[in-house]
């Protein structure tokens, strides 16, 4: 767990740019890491969307860290968890900081929105929290952790709410001084022109993580250069997923058979090398 607490702290402070995958189970993890990203974001709405259900803030604390769990143990990579607005009040954060953190996550991530959250990209009923509170919640989170690496992540959602950019900082200060130890600048703008204003304001007082699914024309060098220290690629993996079941599935159903879709598709030796057959077969019965 320390290991992997330190290298996602690392991934942040190390002034590089880091990227990391959202995943929604363990083999969409090791797929992640086989493609080279540097982290796992354990995606609530994958989660939520994986089990039929809208991201509206429906799975509880224990669904959220079996899922995250599982989903580490089948990767080296850190995972950041997206704990959404944490499951209740202080005493909330505060034990969903103790069990992720004993469970080996190497970070949570939280939002300052009122529960129950919506999806960010949803019209209507973005309400924020009181930022006070939340900062908090989150100086509260901060104090329970015991390992120093162990990494907790501040979303605002201020942009998302059009509550403005000076909320947006002013909110993210609070938190930085709440003892967050990254923000998540949140924006559904098709540019990046809020983020980066948001980057040149902010002026580098703690890590900047960022996702560009509305916005992702906005190159990794155009974010190193502004100031962004991990980008989050947080759904593509399940949209990618939903598109090809959805294309296979179709084809099948017209034809009558899989005679035409098994070039197209993985191979059964791919998915034993990818679930570990030799390795568990070499421990015996």
């Amino acid at each position: 767990m320390t290991m992997k607490a330190a290298r996602l702290r690392e991934l942040l402070e190390r002034g590089r740019i880091a990227r990391i995958m959202g995943a929604r189970d363990g083999l969409t993890a090791r797929l992640v890491e086989d493609a080279g990203f540097d982290g796992v974001w354990a995606s609530s709405f994958e989660l939520s969307a994986t089990r039929g259900l809208p991201d509206l803030g429906l799975l509880t604390m224990s669904e959220c860290l079996t899922a995250a769990a599982q989903i580490d143990e089948a990767t080296s990579l850190p995972v950041l968890a997206d704990c959404d607005t944490g499951f209740g009040g202080r005493a909330n954060l505060v034990r969903t900081v103790q069990r992720f953190e004993r469970a080996g996550i190497a970070g949570v991530a939280f939002e300052d929105k009122v529960f129950p959250k919506r999806n960010s990209f949803l019209e209507g009923g973005q309400d924020l929290e009181d930022a006070e509170e939340f900062a908090a919640r989150l100086e509260a989170a901060s104090q329970a952790r015991v390992d120093g690496d162990f990494t907790i992540v501040a979303r605002t959602e201020a942009l998302i709410a059009g509550a403005g950019m000076d909320e947006a900082l002013r909110r993210a200060h609070l938190y930085a001084d709440a003892h967050a130890d990254a923000i998540l600048i949140h924006s559904k703008r098709s540019d990046a022109q809020e983020i980066e204003e948001f980057l040149r304001r902010w002026q580098r007082r703690k890590p900047v993580v960022v996702v560009p699914t509305t916005y992702p024309h906005w190159s990794l060098d155009q974010a190193a250069t502004a100031g962004v220290s991990m980008v989050v690629h947080a759904n593509h993996a399940l949209r990618a997923a939903v598109t090809a079941m959805r294309e296979v599935l179709a084809e099948i159903a017209l034809r009558g058979g899989t005679s035409t879709v098994e070039g197209d598709i993985a191979s059964m030796k791919e998915l034993f090398e990818l679930t570990g057959v030799s390795h568990w077969e070499r421990l015996g019965g």
